[in-house]
């Protein structure tokens, strides 16, 4: 593929996705986009920046906080939400655990990420917010590739696969009965490969843990984990110093790494083209069970 029709596949992606950003804050009263400070909730920063700059965004980013990012994410987001100008809402999971909503897991695999689901519902009930944009793409996930552009959840925030509507010529429904919403997924026809040749088109930043670089990590069933308390760790993980970047950016109990020596985004590119495990297969809380995504999507997760 040449460099030219390279250029011309990424502007029809970018023009779809402008599209649907545009559709969103025409059909929808309280829209929000979700940041999770990784690349995809980053390249949809950029490509709302290209749908409504000069004005504002007609809608706040939200960030559903578990308490065990990495800090290179949390201080990426708030370097960019000061950058752009815009409203920055942040759902702390910790607040859902002291609320007693949700309760915190025990044990040496224990993780917050499940527990998102109900403080992202709780932050979604409490701004109104009628429509909710994500990153998801349809190459990350089966469960991700079922679901459509414009996705319905009922009142309880519960994704039913048979109740998905027809999306045909690009004619997005968001018409919605009281206490749902929708959830919007702008590039989910992109794949992890046109997400970084458009960063690498649009020279976007990104947090400097998706570049190689060196870190103090264990192996934890099989992946390479980031060594830190939240962790639980025992004398059982041995701290070794390796080269690693991380492809998809999520809770630190959750997210491995990948050994690698891509320190330049070319260098990843070319690393993920050559491989042959997804990104979301470095995400423990996948690997649960086959139906795992689809069964958190079902309970209200993104």
């Amino acid at each position: 593929m040449t460099q030219h029709n390279q250029l011309d596949y990424l502007d029809e992606l970018e023009a779809e996705a402008i599209h649907i950003l545009r559709e969103v804050a025409g059909q929808f009263e309280r829209p929000a986009l979700l940041f999770s400070g990784g690349k995809d909730s980053i390249t949809l920063v950029r490509l709302a920046e290209k749908a409504f700059r000069p004005g504002k965004f007609p809608f706040p980013l939200v960030h559903i906080d578990t308490g065990h990012n990495f800090i290179e994410t949390i201080e990426y987001r708030d370097a960019m939400v000061k950058r752009l100008g815009e409203k920055l809402i942040v759902g702390h999971v910790q607040d859902s655990i002291d609320q007693g909503k949700v309760v915190e897991q025990k044990g040496k695999n224990a993780s917050r990420n499940a527990l998102q689901t109900v403080t992202l519902l709780d932050t979604i009930a409490e701004h109104k917010f009628d429509a909710c944009i994500g990153g998801a793409r349809r190459d990350e996930e089966k469960a991700r590739a079922k679901e459509r552009i414009f996705s319905v959840r009922d009142e309880f925030g519960q994704w039913d696969p048979k109740r998905q509507r027809p999306e045909l010529w690009n004619i997005y429904n968001g018409k919605i009965h009281k206490g749902e919403n929708v959830r919007v997924f702008p590039i989910s026809n992109w794949t992890e490969l046109d997400v970084w040749n458009y960063i690498r088109r649009e020279k976007i930043d990104l947090p400097t843990i998706y570049f190689a670089h060196e870190r103090d990590t264990i192996v934890r069933n099989g992946q390479l984990m980031a060594a830190s308390p939240v962790l639980n760790m025992d004398e059982d993980d041995v701290i070794t110093r390796r080269t690693v970047r991380f492809r998809t950016v999520g809770d630190m109990t959750c997210t491995a790494a990948v050994s690698s020596d891509a320190f330049l985004i070319d260098d990843i590119i070319d690393e993920i083209s050559a491989s042959k495990i997804s990104e979301r297969g470095a995400r423990m809380d996948d690997k649960v069970s086959e139906a795992a995504m689809e069964d958190r999507k079902k309970g209200g997760y993104f």
